[in-house]
């Protein structure tokens, strides 16, 4: 039991703290009224802040506040652009650090050497089977074995991820050394890219991602055929497409991390096949055939040959049914050059229509519908794009369709939250967006959605019988 002496020291400390706890209130809420100096809520945070680390206050005085040091440096201010030796050894010292991780990654020898170590640990039972398996204790033995820079790979999480419906608990060999050859080369690429990251900030502009374009065409075999004269407008066409859809509020700049996590890399890496099928080709953005079949199309619209496309010019492309107001808002809405569309620009147009289901294409269009900026399409948006079409069917001998009839059917496929506004995110939730923008600027889309009932019927039907 506590005897008396020890019961009135302890009394007396606690009665101490409530005078140090009401002293502290009391400069709160001075605090908190406006009524104290900036020394005072200095003293007060270097004392708060001296008991959360545990730090004797009588050992740092009030005047230097050295306590302070103790805070760790989170922020480093980016040396001026003017200032040449700072940036120079700035880009020096990310070189060596980016040379370092890449010592770090498994070379060609050293993922033969993982492969031989898991070919030689596979698990054997009696069922046989082909493909190669392995269990978790040969699993942890080949960790062992293969050295400390394969460690990262054989985490438990990773054999559990694996494992799928082996009655005897393995995992595949062939997916986890797939697994492994997909992490070195995704850390590959982050560091290949990094080094194109001329502000060290985790992001390409589009002159950085040019240059590592440009610089990758010699190792693509695919494009070996290409003409030196075309590389720019092959770099242009395929930097593009990474801006268009990792950068749609055109901020001029793409997270390395968004770069990899997109599959861009892989169909433009997916030219070092030489071997590589026409109809893949002919799919990919990046290949040849694509590239030059959407620069032909550019020139082929551009009648007078001044590298330049006219709303007249525009107006032509595909099967010439976009409507003029369409073309028109195109033009205010896109960047021009007195009027004039330049290849850059025109690659956003193409790239929207070629893919219209796409949120980024919906919002490509959306900004163009939008005539009054308003951040939605009500009735008289869709009738002022409308009456463009009904125009068109006229000039094609077509009978118009009513407005009202289409307003009602595009208000039924969107649905939106507001039964009188149509946003961007109604037309991507809905699924239609694509249906929705075909039906107001283009009149061959028109017609498709107005006969789908006739075309689905047509592919339905089996052919006759000889």
């Amino acid at each position: 039991m506590m005897d008396l002496k020890s019961l009135l020291q302890s009394h007396l400390e606690k009665q101490e703290k409530e005078k140090i706890a009401q002293e502290d209130l009391l400069e709160v809420s001075k605090l908190t009224e406006g009524s104290i100096n900036e020394d005072t809520t200095d003293k007060l945070f270097e004392k708060y802040y001296c008991e959360w680390k545990g730090i004797d206050k009588g050992l740092t005085g009030s005047s230097n506040r050295s306590s302070y040091s103790v805070i760790p440096r989170f922020y480093h201010k980016l040396p001026p652009e003017d200032d040449q030796l700072l940036q120079k050894l700035r880009e020096e010292s990310r070189a060596v650090f980016l040379q370092r991780r890449s010592r770090e990654l498994l070379d060609n020898d050293e993922l033969k050497n993982l492969w031989m170590l898991l070919d030689k640990h596979q698990s054997l039972t009696e069922l046989g089977g082909e493909e190669q398996m392995i269990n978790y204790e040969d699993f942890l033995k080949v960790a062992q074995q293969a050295g400390p820079k394969c460690k990262q790979y054989f985490q438990p999480s990773t054999f559990c991820k694996l494992l799928q419906n082996d009655p005897h608990g393995r995992i595949s060999i062939m997916n986890f050394f797939n697994y492994v050859m997909r992490k070195v080369w995704l850390h590959q690429t982050r560091i290949g890219l990094s080094l194109y990251d001329v502000t060290g900030q985790g992001y390409l502009r589009e002159s950085d991602l040019e240059n590592y374009i440009l610089e990758l065409i010699p190792t693509l075999p695919q494009l070996d055929g290409l003409e030196k004269s075309f590389h720019s407008f092959y770099v242009c066409t395929a930097v593009r497409k990474f801006f268009f859809f990792l950068d749609p509020m055109r901020t001029g700049q793409i997270k390395i991390q968004d770069i990899l996590a997109c599959s861009f890399l892989d169909d433009l890496l997916e030219l070092r096949d030489e071997e590589l099928p026409k109809d893949q080709q002919q799919n990919n953005w990046f290949s040849a055939p694509s590239a030059l079949r959407v620069y032909g199309v550019y020139l082929n619209l551009d009648k007078d040959h001044n590298g330049m496309l006219s709303k007249g010019e525009l107006s032509r492309y595909g099967m010439g049914t976009l409507t003029p107001v369409f073309i028109d808002r195109v033009f205010q809405e896109c960047l021009t050059y007195d009027g004039e569309m330049d290849y850059k620009t025109y690659l956003d147009f193409v790239l929207a229509l070629e893919n219209q289901k796409e949120p980024q294409a919906l919002h490509y269009f959306f900004r163009i519908l939008d005539i009054d900026n308003r951040g939605y399409l009500n009735v008289f948006t869709l009738n002022y794009f409308f009456r463009s079409m009904q125009e068109q069917m006229r000039q094609h001998n077509q009978d118009p369709v009513n407005f009202e009839d289409v307003k009602d059917e595009i208000f039924d496929m969107v649905k939106p939250a507001d039964p009188c506004k149509i946003t961007l995110q109604d037309l991507i939730n809905c699924g239609q967006g694509d249906v929705v923008s075909s039906i107001l600027i283009d009149l061959n889309g028109f017609w498709t959605y107005e006969n789908r009932e006739v075309l689905v019927a047509d592919s339905n039907e089996e052919p006759a019988q000889v």
